[in-house]
């Protein structure tokens, strides 16, 4: 594949017309991603990227999509990571909503021959208590705003988002190693070294699947209660919540609203009639919280690429709310900041049509022995904003190492 001549992007970084970095800059961007279980099994991978796809300004952002989907034509896989704020390139309205301070790139993505098995590091780490940045006061006073919205019928839920920090030590490979020993997930992924800055992701929830036949699935969470600890000392109480949430109105009416949201957006890429929701309410229980989920599952229109999906499903709506653009537009206004990875997407596609992508919550970025953690929830117009920010906290819980 033969490769135009290379330009200096509008912050600098030197991009050909593509919006691939100069060889030059590959190491400085994108070094190694290492998923729990990768396109060939469990502990697999990828690293040394020919070329890595980056867009970090919303002028970069068509041309870098056209290059994912270029890439897994000409034979390649791609692997890599969006943020939270590519959602507001992808929809004209959202524009004028981008941070000005974000820690990554809006997506970014190496391009490789194939994985690879892969192995962590281990060793002596620590990680500290997390604080929120919002106290539950200050997190009432956004609370009782967004209530405001719902309640004038703006939106009939918006997922409200703010961070919490912690110190560390050790390793990026180590602490994932860690946290990988206390609770294992269906989707989790460690992207290192991303301008100074690791990725560990412990996301139990997949945003969208595809096969070498053309088959998507989605399968959003939403609906939350904690897991009663010790689990052998707790059966029949944790089998008391998994039946709690799985017929209480209000979870099974968030959950029902995102389901709605997703096959809509689904559909916009799949084929007439193709979409059904083969599971619906389902609880599923991890090391600290029982989840409900949902399946949808479609067919995709002949010739969809990765970018089209995107432009169609980003960013998920299991984390912003619904409608989807109207959310985005009043959180971008009551958050502090960009949400950067959290609530983005970690994941690879290959050159026979299949891929995999996450939902990046329970996300950590690590950076100069500290440590950034996001939480939420989805506000309905029932929520009460003492159990919301409980339940915010309890989804941090998994980001201790014993």
């Amino acid at each position: 594949m033969s490769h135009p001549s290379s330009h200096p992007s509008q912050n600098g970084t030197f991009l050909d017309a593509y919006g691939c970095i100069s060889l030059a800059e590959i190491k400085a961007n994108f070094v190694r991603i290492f998923f729990d279980h990768g396109p060939t099994g469990p502990a697999t991978g990828f690293d040394a990227p020919k070329r890595v796809i980056t867009a970090r300004e919303l002028g970069d952002v068509e041309a870098a999509l056209a290059e994912l989907d270029r890439a897994v034509a000409d034979g390649f896989w791609v692997a890599g990571f969006a943020s939270y704020e590519l959602g507001y390139a992808l929809e004209e309205k959202l524009h004028d909503h981008m941070p000005d301070q974000r820690r990554v790139p809006l997506l970014n993505f190496g391009v490789y021959d194939h994985p690879r098995e892969m192995t962590n590091e281990t060793g002596n780490v620590t990680l500290s208590e997390f604080v929120p940045r919002w106290t539950e006061t200050h997190y009432s006073n956004q609370f009782e705003q967004l209530a405001e919205f719902i309640r004038a019928g703006d939106v009939y839920q918006g997922n409200l988002t703010f961070a919490l920090d912690a110190t560390c030590s050790g390793s990026g490979q180590a602490i994932y190693s860690a946290l990988s020993e206390v609770q294992q997930v269906g989707y989790g992924a460690l992207v290192e070294d991303v301008d100074g800055i690791d990725i560990l992701c412990r996301s139990p929830e997949l945003f969208f699947k595809t096969d070498k036949n053309g088959h998507i699935q989605t399968r959003p969470m939403k609906g939350t209660l904690p897991v009663a600890l010790p689990k052998i000392d707790n059966l029949v109480e944790n089998q008391r919540r998994r039946d709690w949430l799985a017929t209480d109105v209000k979870n099974r009416a968030e959950n029902l609203m995102i389901v709605d949201l997703l096959r809509n957006d689904i559909s916009r890429v799949c084929k007439v009639g193709s979409v059904k929701v083969p599971e619906l309410f389902k609880v599923e229980t991890y090391a600290t919280v029982h989840q409900m989920t949902s399946l949808i599952v479609g067919d995709l229109v002949d010739e969809t690429g990765l970018g089209d999906i995107f432009r169609a499903l980003y960013p998920c709506g299991s984390i912003t709310g619904a409608p989807k653009v109207r959310a985005m537009e009043i959180l971008s206004d009551l958050e502090d900041g960009a949400r950067d990875v959290y609530c983005g997407t970690i994941g690879w596609a290959a050159p026979d049509g299949s891929s995999q992508f996450n939902v990046a919550i329970r996300s950590l970025l690590l950076q100069d022995g500290k440590a950034t953690l996001n939480v939420g929830g989805g506000v309905v117009y029932d929520s009460t904003a003492a159990s919301e920010y409980e339940e915010a906290l309890w989804k941090a819980s998994f980001a201790k190492l014993q």
